[in-house]
């Protein structure tokens, strides 16, 4: 080897910034766990004895903690006063559940892909897959967690907008089909949005259908059910509006269940198809966003994928191109790209 020593320094530089961060995902998720960010949002500088009283948590750990997050830069410390504060940007990600950059379910996912890795080593080993079922279970709490506040950021206000006159009939009364709709977010976003609606959501994960029934009970929706079922067995009355959130990806034969949507629609039917944001080509990927999808795609999307009965493999990163071939192989006539955002591209397919 011969070896820049500059670009060593620089690297070993990038290595030690992610073992920090990598470190601080399980912080994280202890600090909103234990109500510590709750506790120091809107609480102004804060030691670590008060934050301890106030969460009833111990003292020395907090203390620990909080040294931990201002090394990051999640919170901030005054050195002359010995006390910590939250600002309130880092609150609103960290500390409010309502709010649109609510951050605490990505690390409940990373947790997850930690704890798993095991089966992912034999994975790349075999080339078998790892079901969506067979990770550990803070997998389905925090997708869920990590995608809700977005999707109730944009999905009312302004995805289902951009679709070709499907918020008239979302509010004169029409039936949607939620497939992949995992714990329901995205479903009881829409049943509370359109009470006129009738909204149905299928998922093959049993469990995930049990909390979303759960979570239409608690909200005393009507117009909302939950039925466990593949994207290639879903069936009942013909559908207004199919919609698949950010699970396209993650099916092995992603065509036979494009097929299956347009039996299911009706003759003037809308199929909405969210996808993570991705450009067709590698080299326009190779950012912070597309990183991230990359490696949920190596460790989550490719294996679940991979567990079905084709295994097409589409990946987290597939882009428009390759959506698009899956929609025309299924005989639709019309695709477009909709809307998007920096995390999401809105597709709508018309049967």
């Amino acid at each position: 080897m011969q070896l820049n020593e500059d670009k060593l320094n620089q690297f070993m530089g990038k290595v030690l910034g992610e073992m920090g961060a990598a470190m601080n995902a399980a912080l994280v998720i202890v600090g909103e766990q234990l109500g510590l960010y709750k506790a120091m949002a809107s609480s102004g500088p804060m030691t670590p004895a008060a934050l301890a009283e106030k969460t009833h948590t111990d003292a020395r750990y907090v203390r620990e903690w909080l040294c931990a997050q201002a090394a990051g830069g999640f919170v901030e410390y005054d050195a002359g006063a010995g006390t910590f504060t939250l600002p309130d940007e880092q609150a609103f990600a960290l500390a409010v559940e309502d709010s649109p950059a609510y951050i605490p379910g990505a690390f409940q996912i990373i947790s997850s892909v930690v704890k798993d890795t095991p089966k992912l080593v034999e994975a790349f080993r075999t080339g078998d897959g790892v079901g969506w079922d067979e990770h550990d279970a803070s997998l389905f709490e925090g997708t869920e967690r990590f995608f809700r506040p977005n999707y109730a950021a944009h999905l009312v206000g302004e995805w289902l907008p951009a679709l070709e006159g499907i918020e008239a009939k979302l509010r004169a009364g029409a039936r949607v089909a939620d497939v992949g709709c995992g714990h329901g977010a995205s479903t009881v976003l829409m049943a509370e949005a359109f009470p006129r609606s009738t909204f149905v959501g299928f998922d093959y994960h049993g469990p995930s259908i049990g909390t979303a029934r759960r979570a239409a009970t608690r909200r005393k929706l009507a117009n909302a059910s939950f039925q466990v079922a593949t994207a290639k067995d879903f069936h009942g009355e013909p559908y207004d509006l199919v919609a698949c959130f950010d699970c396209l990806h993650d099916m092995g034969d992603p065509a036979g269940a494009a097929a299956h949507v347009k039996e299911m629609l009706k003759p003037d039917g809308s199929w909405m198809i969210v996808e993570p944001f991705a450009n067709d080509q590698v080299e326009n990927n190779l950012n912070p966003v597309g990183r991230v999808f990359y490696c949920a795609s190596t460790m989550i999307c490719t294996p679940a994928s991979r567990a079905q009965e084709v295994g097409a493999c589409l990946g987290a990163q597939a882009g428009e191109a390759r959506t698009r071939a899956v929609v025309a192989e299924a005989g639709f006539r019309t695709f477009r790209r909709a809307t998007e955002t920096p995390f999401n591209v809105v597709y709508e397919a018309r049967a």
